[in-house]
Order: C-alpha cells, then sequence, then structure tokens
C-alpha cells in the first residue's frame, strides 16, 4: 500500500471521528445557546406566571402589615394606589398570569378580603381592609424571592386621609364588562328567526303595557348610608329613570308608572296601591344594599314568599323598616299572611319568580355582576301589589368598589339595561305564550 494511500485514509477515518464527535455532543444538548434557545421556545408554559398563595403577616418591626403575593416568576411590571383608607388597589401586567388553583389567606378585622380580576393583559387586585385599620401602603419587589410584597405601616387618620386622596379609585368594572352590556336591542332569550315576525303580529294585542318602577325609600328616609355616605334613595331614583326611559324609548307601547320620581317620602301601602290603581303588569322595587363589612358586595332579586334564609330575613327586616313623620314603625309581614297571599296569588309568585331569575340571568351574564341569588322574602312593598312583583338589590354601597360602579353613569346605565332586556324578553315571552 502506498504512502499517499495510507494517508488518505486516516484523514477520512479523523474526519468521520470529528462529525460523530460533533454529533454527539449536539444530541447530548451540551450548548448551552441552544438550550437556552430550546427553552424559549419549546413551550409556552415557561411564560406563564403562576399566582400560588396570597398571605399576610404582622410586620417584624410592628409597625404594621406585609401581603405577599406568592408568585413562579417575576411580573413584567405592577403599580398600587390605596385611593380609599380602606381600600388598596394593585394592577399585575405580564403576558400570562394563571391563578388556578390560588390560595387565599384567613382573613381577620384588619386585612378582610384579597379580590382578583382578570383583565385583558393584566390582573386587578382590590385589598379591603378594616376601616378600624389607618396604614399608607407601598409594594415592591422582594429581592430574595420573585414575590410581590405591599406593606402596609401604620399610620395617624389624617395622614392617611391626605395621602388617599391623591389616587383616583380604579374601576376595574369598566375592563370586564362584555361590549354588549349596554346593548338593549336584540333580544337574547329567544331564537328563532321569526320572533320579529311573530311580535309583530301580537303587537295589536297586548296585554302586558304597564310596567311600575318603584325607586326604594326617598325624602326623610334615605336608605341604606354607603361608603362616604352616599344614600341609597339618590342611586336608586337614579336607576330607576334610566330604566323608565329605555322603556319608554324601546317599547313606546309600554306605560312606565313611577312610585316617585323626585326626592319625597312615600309610604309602602301607598306604593302598592299606585301600582293597583295604575293596573300594572309587573311591579319592579329598585334598592341598594348596606353591611357592617365593606367587603361585601354583589347584587340579587327578591320575590315575594317565606325568607327561606337567614340573609334574606335581615334584608326583608330593613326594607320593611321605613320612617315616618309621625313614628319609627316595622311592618312584619307573619308566615300566616304570606301563606294567604301564596294561596290568593299563586300566579302572580309563580311569575315573579321566573321574572327574578331573568333579572339575575342579565345581571349575571350581560352585566357582570356577582349574583347572590334569587330568594323570597315578605316585603311589605310587594305584599301590596297585586301584580307579578320583585324587589332588586342592586349591590352593596358600603363597598368601596361596588359603591362607585352604582353612583357613576356607566354603572347605574349597565344595571338599568339589564334589567330592561329581563323586562323585555318577559314581555315577548309572555305574548307569545298568549298568542
Amino acid at each position: 500500500m502506498t504512502h499517499k494511500s495510507l494517508l488518505w485514509r486516516f484523514t477520512l477515518f479523523s474526519i468521520m471521528v470529528a462529525v460523530f464527535s460533533l454529533t454527539n455532543i449536539r444530541v447530548q444538548g451540551s450548548n448551552p445557546a441552544f438550550e437556552q434557545n430550546e427553552s424559549r421556545f419549546s413551550t409556552s408554559s415557561d411564560d406563564t406566571l403562576r399566582m400560588n398563595r396570597i398571605s399576610f403577616t404582622p410586620r417584624s418591626d410592628g409597625l404594621g402589615y406585609v401581603i405577599r403575593f406568592h408568585q413562579s416568576t417575576r411580573v413584567d411590571s405592577f403599580s398600587l394606589i390605596q385611593p380609599a383608607s380602606d381600600l388598596i388597589q394593585l394592577e399585575f401586567f405580564h403576558s400570562n398570569i394563571d391563578t388556578l388553583g390560588i390560595q387565599f389567606p384567613t382573613y381577620n378585622e384588619d386585612v378582610q378580603e384579597v379580590r382578583l380580576y382578570k383583565l385583558e393583559n393584566s390582573y386587578g387586585v382590590d385589598i379591603y381592609l378594616g376601616q378600624q385599620l389607618q396604614v399608607i401602603s407601598n409594594a415592591y419587589t422582594d429581592m430574595q424571592s420573585k414575590d410581590i410584597l405591599v406593606a402596609l405601616t401604620y399610620s395617624s387618620t389624617r395622614k392617611v386621609e391626605v395621602f388617599t386622596q391623591q389616587f383616583l379609585a380604579r374601576n376595574w368594572y369598566l375592563s370586564l364588562n362584555p361590549d354588549n352590556a349596554l346593548d338593549v336591542l336584540a333580544p337574547t332569550m329567544p331564537s328563532q328567526v321569526n320572533l320579529d315576525q311573530e311580535y309583530e303580529q301580537v303587537k295589536g294585542k297586548l296585554r302586558f303595557d304597564t310596567v311600575i318602577i318603584d325607586p326604594g325609600h326617598g325624602g326623610d328616609d334615605p336608605g341604606n348610608i354607603g361608603y362616604r355616605n352616599i344614600e341609597e334613595k339618590d342611586v336608586v331614583l337614579s336607576i330607576s329613570k334610566k330604566l323608565g326611559s329605555y322603556i319608554e324609548e324601546y317599547l313606546p307601547d309600554v306605560k312606565v308608572i313611577y312610585t316617585r320620581e323626585t326626592d319625597r317620602y312615600v309610604d309602602l301601602e301607598e306604593r302598592g296601591s299606585i301600582a293597583n290603581r295604575a293596573e300594572g303588569d309587573l311591579f319592579i322595587s329598585i334598592h341598594a344594599d348596606g353591611w357592617t363589612s365593606s367587603s361585601v358586595y354583589g347584587s340579587s332579586v327578591f320575590f315575594l314568599g317565606l325568607h327561606r334564609s337567614d340573609a334574606a330575613f335581615e334584608v326583608m327586616k330593613r326594607e320593611n323598616s321605613v320612617f315616618t313623620t309621625h313614628s319609627q314603625e316595622l311592618f312584619n309581614l307573619t308566615e300566616e299572611d304570606l301563606l294567604i297571599y301564596e294561596l290568593a296569588h299563586s300566579g302572580y309568585i309563580a311569575t315573579s319568580e321566573r321574572i327574578a331569575y331573568m333579572i339575575e340571568d342579565q345581571f349575571r351574564t350581560r352585566a357582570n355582576r356577582k349574583s347572590r341569588g334569587v330568594k323570597q322574602a315578605g316585603f311589605v312593598v310587594l305584599y301590596q301589589a297585586s301584580m307579578p312583583a320583585v324587589l332588586i338589590e342592586t349591590g352593596f354601597l358600603s363597598n368601596p368598589a361596588e359603591q362607585r360602579f352604582l353612583t357613576s353613569d356607566y354603572g347605574q346605565s349597565i344595571i338599568a339595561s339589564a334589567i330592561f332586556r329581563a323586562i323585555r324578553d318577559y314581555k315577548i315571552e309572555y305574548e307569545k305564550n298568549q298568542n
């Protein structure tokens, strides 16, 4: 074998060894740059920020609390505001935040609730504090972990008041409500293509032509006094007028009767009498709730009957208690009263329940309200009305976030349009059945 032939074979063997070695290195993934590329693009799960737990504890220096948001990775950015002494709001920005299975802390009288709102590109957070707790808040990233810490530092009432006045509270509902929440034109319940034609056919034979709108309280009876002294009577009158305007514009063949159109007192029996004299087809009493805790929130819809829960009983007692110029009087409907009413007006009870669930469905699915359910309770104002009747608690004025929603023009329009859609859909359903 010649020298050239040996040299050529040795060179070929060396090339094969080199190629094998390089291939082996690539297969084992020992190239750091390649590994980084792979982890970046192989799966999107690595880009997810998992919020696992929220906890709080007294500070080691005894000057307040620390609230910790336990996270799998750092947020892109965050912001904090404190628009009220008992409300702190944060917004966490990240492309994908997963809160599934998050563990919430055991609350106490100081830190009463932490609530999350999933927004389009971020998460909104409301932290509700006890009204007796006077603190100034600050947020920062924990240098020892990937968590977000919120420091609450004890302060004087005056300093907290000055500090909070620089912030305007965020209303997460503005981001949460669907685009069609204010749409009052297209019926959502019936789906038949020829529904409009059927509606026109029975339009001349209408029997559902009068709705009574009852704004709760009024005059010397302010109703619930909400956060920062907002009065229920003013909020519900505004919502009632918006509801009436929707009916007058989009159901022009339906007459709207108000039990009050101004800030005046009308006693409970007279409200029912107004409805009966007008021969109404539906009685809607509109209210706003209140509670000792500022963290309670959500809407409820009631129809007349025996109160089935302690919560319904408490609402009934508050709404049946009315102020007159002569005395403070609490109306009590006994179980016997309600049973007699149910026997005499069983059709009204069933219809009232049906309408109550339609309103609740609109609140929950279109207006994005937390539903506290449809309930029965012995309301005097409903007892006096000889027609289908419901009482709506639109939300809690004692809750800072919900109060801002219920006192805003946008929030009131959302509530009024939801009630309107339920009335309209029931009207169409009723007339179709009559036909």
